[in-house]
């Protein structure tokens, strides 16, 4: 179960658009919103970014550190360290395969 995706692209203005034409989903600055709120997000790829635009989904986790640990073990590795904000933590990996996934544990209340 994904809680979260974030549209890692180029051009968010033109992401926004295409989207918006496509499936007419609405966007508020760095988010695509539904009636429920935020849903999605849109990172913008500097040009220097090495990354293909993507959609990376968030997987949640009880304990960040714990599932990062494990996904390491397994395979995996970090490709964006650790990031704290008010609603939670979140990591970035590659697995075995290469493909991009967040971990994301919410703040606990």
């Amino acid at each position: 179960m994904f809680v979260f995706m974030d549209l890692r692209t180029p051009d968010p203005a033109r992401s926004r658009a295409f989207y918006g034409e496509l499936f007419g989903w609405q966007a508020s600055g760095p988010l695509f919103t539904a009636a429920d709120g935020p849903w999605g997000g849109l990172t913008h790829l500097a040009p220097d970014d090495e990354r293909s635009p993507q959609w990376v989904p968030y997987a949640p986790v009880d304990d960040l550190d714990e599932a990062l640990a494990r996904a390491i073990d397994l395979g995996a590795r970090a490709t964006r360290p650790r990031v704290d904000l008010p609603q939670g933590s979140v990591v970035v990996i590659e697995d075995p395969t290469g493909a991009t996934l967040a971990l994301w544990e919410p703040k606990h209340s």
